[in-house]
């Protein structure tokens, strides 16, 4: 390896990866969700927030709908 390197020639280039960046954002979650989450975090293994994200990510890959008629 050298002492020192000369970045000065070097072009620059758009990050490939800056679209699948996550965006932090603040949301009210109700304690039985976050509580159910954190459960199946434990089981799993993978953090409850990336289990949050799983799960959105795949209601959008698969188009789900939620039911919001409230029926008496």
């Amino acid at each position: 390896m050298k002492d020192e390197y000369d970045f000065s020639k070097m072009e620059s280039r758009k990050n490939p990866y800056a679209s699948k960046l996550k965006k932090p954002v603040t949301i009210r979650l109700s304690e039985d969700v976050i509580s159910y989450f954190k459960d199946m975090a434990d089981e799993s293994g993978v953090p409850y927030q990336s289990l949050i994200n799983l799960y959105l990510r795949d209601c959008v890959a698969t188009h789900k709908k939620i039911d919001i008629n409230w029926h008496a």
